[in-house]
């Protein structure tokens, strides 16, 4: 489904509304980089999200327009593009990781914590001529080049959008909705404590530039597939609370099978909203879902009111994300992998 836009108009860019902070030198050599990369390759974590898919795509359209050869992908085994953000502008020009060759010119990676969150495409990162990262994490790591790494932004998105100006002020309505998706993302409608005036300032900026933020919120929330539904209802009815879990402040978890989604004909990624049914629970200040795959390992989210640093307990369990969004795989079966949860929660720092 393609999203309608608004008409564009202009907006001025004072400093006093940007929401990044990072030494002018980085941002320099960033824009050096791009602007005579003949050829670039892209890519973002496995599993993407919102903020990933938006800040790729949003970075590869400009580059583009500039007549760089952009190649978009990420590093899932099992590839396919995510059924829910299959409406995004240019998600058709994303290929799989399988037709990237080794040895870029220029790879730049964006919202992707570490190496490992590449998934197959590690190696390619290793071998770039240059390398460029672009992320929010607090706990980067592991990856070298030229790095925009503010772990006080809200987003990537946000960070591509400061980048852009730099690089092509004038973006098109299209790449104003691809950032948005990513900020209205990573900000959970601005719900989340990172949103601050200089977070709306962005998104009044891309608003400005034709992003339809009522049209985007009915494609990333409004419309849910019968089958969803059903496997929501699964995995309530098998909810379960534990008021003394995360050192006393509460954890509420639940699990979806592969076979559960099979018969509801729903992909894995189409599911990620139940963790925000689960995470609304008054009595948790943690929730989680872990989210069978076909493979048999579990896709696990994990999400905080605010007491616990999910982030440090996912990064401890082999993943990684935010303070109060966070995610790990297990291999383990789902007692297992409750058990390793539960253990890093009794002693998980808070935010």
């Amino acid at each position: 489904m393609r999203i309608p836009t608004g008409t564009p108009t202009v907006m001025a860019t004072t400093p006093d509304v940007l929401a990044v902070d990072l030494p002018e030198r980085l941002w320099s050599a960033a824009v050096q980089i791009l602007e005579r990369a003949r050829t670039a390759t892209l890519v973002c974590h496995v599993a993407p999200d919102g903020d990933a898919l938006g800040s790729m795509l949003a970075l590869a359209r400009v580059l583009r327009s500039r007549g760089t050869a952009v190649t978009c992908t990420w590093g899932d085994e099992s590839w396919s593009v995510p059924a829910s953000y299959a409406w995004l502008p240019d998600i058709g020009c994303v290929v799989s990781p399988a037709q990237v060759p080794l040895g870029p010119d220029v790879m730049v990676v964006l919202d992707t914590a570490s190496r490992d969150r590449l998934g197959v495409l590690g190696p390619v990162a290793d071998s770039a001529g240059e390398l460029v990262v672009i992320d929010h994490h607090a706990h980067n790591s592991g990856l070298a080049g030229v790095q925009l790494i503010d772990a006080s932004a809200a987003a990537t998105a946000v960070i591509v959008e400061a980048l852009l100006q730099r690089l092509a002020p004038d973006i098109d309505a299209e790449t104003a909705t691809l950032l948005y998706v990513g900020l209205v993302t990573d900000t959970g409608s601005f719900q989340h404590p990172v949103t601050t005036p200089a977070v709306h300032a962005v998104a009044g900026r891309l608003l400005a530039r034709g992003a339809d933020p009522s049209s985007i919120a009915r494609a990333l929330w409004g419309t849910r597939s019968f089958g969803f539904n059903t496997v929501l209802g699964a995995a309530l009815s098998r909810l379960r609370l534990e008021e003394t879990a995360a050192g006393g402040r509460g954890w509420v978890w639940t699990w979806t099978t592969a076979d559960e989604l099979t018969a509801a004909g729903v992909a894995l990624d189409e599911i990620e909203p139940v963790i925000d049914v689960v995470r609304a629970t008054r009595e948790a200040d943690v929730a989680a879902v872990f989210k069978q795959d076909t493979d048999g390992s579990f896709r696990v989210s994990t999400r905080s009111r605010g007491a616990t640093d999910v982030g440090a307990v996912c990064a401890a369990l082999g993943g990684g994300g935010h303070k109060l969004a966070a995610g790990f795989t297990s291999r383990d079966d789902v007692d297992t992998t409750a058990q390793r949860l539960r253990a890093q929660l009794a002693d998980a720092p808070a935010p």
